[in-house]
C-alpha cells in the first residue's frame, strides 16, 4: 500500500484541533508523519498541539507570528510544510495528504482511496466525500496528491489564487487523472462556508481562465440546488467573478494564458458533449412519440 505525510493548516483552532489530528493519527493507514502549521493563534491552540506532540511522536508543528487573519498565507503555510520535509530530511512517501482544522476523517478514509489508486496508478490527486452529494472534482480537504508528478510540477503550490484547481487541471494538462471516493468520508466541524472566503472562489475562477457559460452553470445549479454554500454563498462567488480585476503579478494575478486556454477549451468541449448528449435524448424522445402515435393509428384504423 501506497504512503503518505499530512499537511494540516489552522488557526485559533482550540475547539477543533485535536479532534482534526487525532482523525488523521489514528487512520488504519497511519501517515508517515503530520506537518501542522499554526498559523499565529492566540487562544490555546498551540497548547493543545504541544499536548497532543507528546503522544504523537511523528507530529511535527511550525509556529507562525501573528500577522492578524489571511487566507492568502494557506498555499504558503503548505509550501513551507513541504519545504520543511526537505529541511529534516524526512522520509519520502508516495502522496501528501491536505488536511485542514475543521475537518474530522473515518478511521478508513486513507485506506479507502488509496485502495482506488493502488488499481488505478494513472489517477494523481484523489479525496472523499463530505456528503451526499455528487462532485466530480477532488475537494481540497482531504485531497491527496502524487508526490512525484507533484515535484515533477516544481514541487511547490503556486502562491497565488485558485491554487487548488491549478492542481486539477496541471494533472488533466499533463494526461493524468484524477478521482472522487465517495464511500471515503470526512466531515466538517464547522458547517461549510461559514467561514469560508467566497471572493477568493469567484476570483480564482477568472484568474484560471473559467468560461462565463460554465460559471453560469455552475451558479444555476448550485442556486437552485441550494447546495453546498447556499444561496447567498453562490450569488457571492458569481458576483466576485464577473468584478474581479487581477493585478499583474502576485497573488491576485492571472495563470499562464496557455493553462487558462486549456481550461477553457476543456470547459467547451464539456459543453459540447452535454449539448449532444440533451440532441440524443430529445431525438430519441420526440422519435418514440411519432412512432407511438404511428402506431396508436394504426390499430384504430
Amino acid at each position: 500500500m501506497y504512503s503518505y505525510y499530512v499537511i494540516m493548516t489552522c488557526r485559533n483552532s482550540e475547539k477543533n484541533i485535536e479532534d482534526a489530528v487525532l482523525s488523521i493519527s489514528n487512520q488504519s493507514i497511519k501517515p508517515k508523519y503530520i506537518i501542522v502549521i499554526n498559523d499565529g493563534s492566540t487562544d490555546r491552540t498551540l497548547s493543545t498541539l504541544s499536548h497532543l506532540k507528546e503522544k504523537i511522536s511523528n507530529l511535527h508543528i511550525i509556529t507562525n507570528p501573528d500577522l492578524g487573519y489571511d487566507i492568502d498565507r494557506v498555499v504558503s503555510n503548505w509550501n513551507k510544510a513541504i519545504k520543511l520535509t526537505y529541511e529534516m530530511n524526512l522520509e519520502k512517501t508516495d502522496f501528501h495528504l491536505i488536511a485542514t482544522d475543521d475537518t474530522v476523517y473515518e478511521v478508513k478514509y486513507a485506506e479507502k482511496i488509496l485502495a482506488v489508486i493502488k488499481d488505478n496508478p494513472h489517477i494523481v490527486i484523489a479525496s472523499g466525500n463530505f456528503d451526499d452529494n455528487r462532485y466530480v472534482t477532488p475537494h481540497g480537504a482531504g485531497r491527496f496528491v502524487n508526490n512525484k508528478f507533484f515535484e515533477k510540477n516544481d514541487g511547490f503550490y503556486p502562491e497565488k489564487i485558485g491554487y487548488e484547481s491549478f492542481i486539477l487541471y496541471k494533472a488533466t494538462k499533463d494526461g493524468y487523472d484524477y478521482k472522487m471516493v465517495s464511500n471515503a468520508k470526512f466531515r466538517h466541524i464547522r458547517e461549510l462556508g461559514q467561514d469560508h472566503r467566497f471572493s477568493d472562489w469567484g476570483q480564482s475562477m477568472k484568474a484560471l481562465g473559467y468560461h462565463p457559460l460554465f460559471v453560469l452553470e455552475r451558479f444555476l445549479i448550485d442556486f437552485i440546488k441550494n447546495k453546498p454554500i447556499g444561496r447567498v454563498g453562490t450569488i457571492s462567488i458569481l458576483y466576485y467573478y464577473l468584478t474581479y480585476k487581477p493585478n499583474n503579478y502576485g497573488y491576485n494575478s492571472l495563470y499562464q494564458k496557455e493553462l487558462r486556454d486549456y481550461i477553457r477549451m476543456c470547459q467547451i468541449n464539456q459543453f459540447k458533449n452535454k449539448i449532444k448528449k440533451f440532441s440524443i435524448f430529445f431525438t430519441s424522445y420526440f422519435l418514440d412519440k411519432i412512432t407511438s402515435i404511428g402506431v396508436r393509428k394504426t390499430i384504430k384504423n
